[in-house]
């Protein structure tokens, strides 16, 4: 039985609220179960020093983890005069996500900042993030859209893109893991994929006993699975 007595292939209850900040160009409130990340998605004149003149856009993300967002509060990265580790490497995760499925020539030489603020957190902010960044940037794009800033016909968004947890439990493969289950967990695994199924990424790792290949096709089931369901949920906000 599960902490939360779910099934092994049952998601948490999952919201994708879109327009939730007024002055972004896009928006989104994402919640997985008792994790909640803002989102936001900027537009901006202006790129990487290294991609100037290429013709081409950026997109990026920033994340960060609110003083409170945890059980005991956690010193603010800005105080402590730079970012740990696991923020860098997450922020990186997401912005490689998002750029798997845009056209980046499309967008011209501009950026968008995609911020994932995470207000609370139950296990999960990374997949949170990347599923909720999806909208908040499929809502930027929109705007765009909107105002003309595109040549062309072609789309711009080229496909969904979402990502869920998986892990195995007390010898059980289940899907999106809160935090009571992560801590616990023999297998932790992320997986970011687009709306029709391919992979961007696999993170995963053996935190007690190593797994086996079977054990791991069972993971990847329940994450398409899982990534299917939160597509829908992505279509369904952005219609």
């Amino acid at each position: 039985m599960r902490p939360s007595r779910r099934a092994p292939d049952e998601l948490r209850a999952v919201s994708l609220e879109r327009g939730v900040v007024k002055y972004a160009e896009g928006s989104c409130m994402v919640k997985f179960g008792d994790t909640h990340v803002l989102v936001t998605a900027t537009l901006e004149d202006r790129l990487p020093p290294w991609l100037k003149g290429q013709g081409r856009g950026w997109v990026t993300a920033e994340y960060g983890m609110l003083p409170r967002a945890t059980l005991e509060r956690t010193r603010r990265e800005a105080s402590a005069g730079k970012q740990n580790g696991r923020t860098v490497e997450i922020q990186r995760l997401i912005g490689r996500s998002l750029r798997a499925t845009v056209d980046l020539q499309a967008l011209g030489e501009r950026q968008i900042t995609v911020d994932c603020d995470v207000i609370q957190a139950d296990g999960g902010t990374r997949t949170a993030s990347i599923t909720g960044a999806w909208v908040a940037l499929a809502d930027c794009i929109g705007w765009m859209k909107t105002r003309n800033m595109f040549k062309g016909t072609a789309p711009v968004l080229r496909d969904n893109v979402a990502a869920i947890s998986c892990g195995i439990y007390n010898g059980t493969p289940v899907l999106d893991l809160d935090y009571a289950e992560d801590s616990e967990a023999d297998t932790d695994a992320n997986f970011v994929m687009t709306g029709d199924g391919r992979i961007i990424e696999v993170q995963g790792t053996a935190e007690k006993t190593p797994f086996s290949q079977d054990e791991f096709l069972a993971l990847m089931e329940l994450a398409k699975k899982g990534v299917a369901r939160l597509v829908d949920l992505q279509k369904m906000a952005v219609a």
